[in-house]
């Protein structure tokens, strides 16, 4: 339905002072004038170049006047775009212009290069074109400068000419101004410095506009910064599987051996004060996984992980018997053969997988095997399950996080492994991993 003609009426000088408002927005911002400053700068900074430009103008006299002027701008533009190419000046133009544009600019980051890759080879994925833009801006931020600063420059001093009754003729790209007194003439002064500041908000927009296409993250620094968070993401979630296994696992048997202390404390003081010592052991050991861990979120250099590996197992185990657990060990082949990121893989998965065997088995001896195959090591960890009074049921059963699983899946994927886990059985419960690994002589 078209509106009344009264409606239209009352919209129109609605509309108008949006409008209007909209166009003096800018006008009334301080961003304007701080990147009107920055375009000067860039035109200041552009000053200690023109002498060595005007060289070879100099060192050919006899050429005609336009082109001696054609040749200094040629070579100013060029001395000022290698000024461009040096890794400092860019790191510079991002700071001041972030600062004076308020425009959201990182800091470069250099791609990585391949370790094997020759010292005279490109990085990967840069693009030739990327080392041009800096000089791009460059050229741009001073052109757009001077124009900038000479075209406000004139208008002001007009405006500033006018009211004051200097006889004089203002000319501007074909167009006059000259003071004949009157309130013509303070029209036209008001007109000179609105537009002066008409020229800043253009000159800022337009540099607004070029600074994130220009100085912005090139293809390669954005590959860059993205392996940086993918690798920092990957060490956070190297650091959630080491405090999931290891602190998880100490807790776990921590509080199973507390609550048997408690239990056998009248009855058997032995039994519980070697409960005990194994509480202080499984302790100590998890402050070290703890320090590391910590160590690395605050970035210190701690060297290695603590150093869990098979090697370990047979300690492991000691402390689960001590909470009262039941823990049955076949191994088969040459576990000892095992070395390095293997070992310590195995060790957390054995590691995980007994303790989700006391948090969530009902009782009875957890079986754990570990086998050498040709080319491959084989783990399992098979405990009952089911309603029963093993030390991971009842009311105090612990919760579960899902993140187990998950995460030993994940550790598994990385070493090229597979995993198994589900039912075994009626009754049963069976975690079994297979890894490939070389075994050492």
């Amino acid at each position: 339905m078209l509106p009344r003609s009264g409606e239209a009426a009352d919209e129109l000088p609605g509309n108008t002072g949006r409008i209007m408002m909209s166009a003096l927005r800018p006008l009334l911002r301080g961003s304007t004038y701080s990147g009107m400053l920055l375009a000067c700068l860039g035109a200041l900074a552009s000053l200690p170049l023109l002498p060595f430009a005007m060289l070879p103008a100099l060192a050919w006299p006899s050429s005609p006047y336009e082109v001696q002027v054609l040749l200094t701008l040629l070579v100013w533009a060029v001395l000022i775009g290698v000024t461009g190419l040096a890794r400092t000046t860019r790191r510079a133009l991002i700071v001041v212009t972030r600062r004076l544009l308020a425009v959201p600019l990182p800091d470069p980051v250099a791609p990585r290069r391949p370790p094997s890759a020759l010292a005279t080879e490109p990085a990967a994925g840069t693009p030739g074109t990327d080392r041009w833009r800096t000089p791009l801006w460059l050229l741009l931020h001073v052109a757009l400068g001077w124009t900038g600063a000479l075209v406000s420059g004139l208008l002001i001093v007009a405006g500033v000419a006018l009211p004051l009754g200097v006889d004089a003729r203002v000319n501007l790209f074909g167009w006059s101004v000259q003071a004949e007194g009157g309130w013509w003439t303070w029209a036209a002064a008001l007109g000179c410095v609105l537009l002066a500041v008409a020229v800043c908000a253009v000159v800022t927009s337009a540099l607004r506009w070029l600074a994130p296409r220009l100085l912005g993250p090139s293809s390669a620094e954005r590959l860059a910064l993205a392996s940086e968070r993918e690798m920092l993401l990957a060490e956070r979630n190297r650091l959630a599987h080491e405090l999931h296994d290891s602190i998880g696992h100490t807790l776990t048997a921590t509080t199973i051996q507390a609550a048997v202390a408690g239990e056998v404390l009248a009855a058997d003081p032995v039994a519980a004060r070697a409960a005990m010592r194994s509480i202080e052991e499984s302790a100590r050991s998890a402050l070290e996984d703890l320090d590391y861990v910590l160590g690395v979120l605050r970035e210190e250099n701690l060297g290695t992980a603590p150093p869990r590996t098979l090697a370990d197992l047979p300690e492991l185990l000691d402390r689960l018997r001590h909470a009262g657990a039941v823990v049955e060990l076949t191994l088969s082949g040459e576990p000892a053969q095992v070395q390095g990121t293997p070992s310590r893989a195995a060790y957390r998965i054995l590691q995980e997988g007994l303790t989700n065997a006391l948090r969530h088995g009902a009782g009875g001896p957890i079986e754990v095997r570990v086998a050498t195959v040709p080319d491959g090591l084989e783990l399992s960890v098979v405990n009952r399950t089911g309603a029963g009074t093993g030390v991971g049921t009842g009311p105090g059963a612990f919760p579960t996080s899902g993140h187990g699983l998950p995460g030993l899946a994940e550790r598994v994927r990385l070493l090229h492994g597979e995993i198994e886990a589900g039912p075994d059985g009626p009754q049963h419960w069976r975690l079994a991993v297979r890894l490939p690994v070389r075994l050492s002589a």
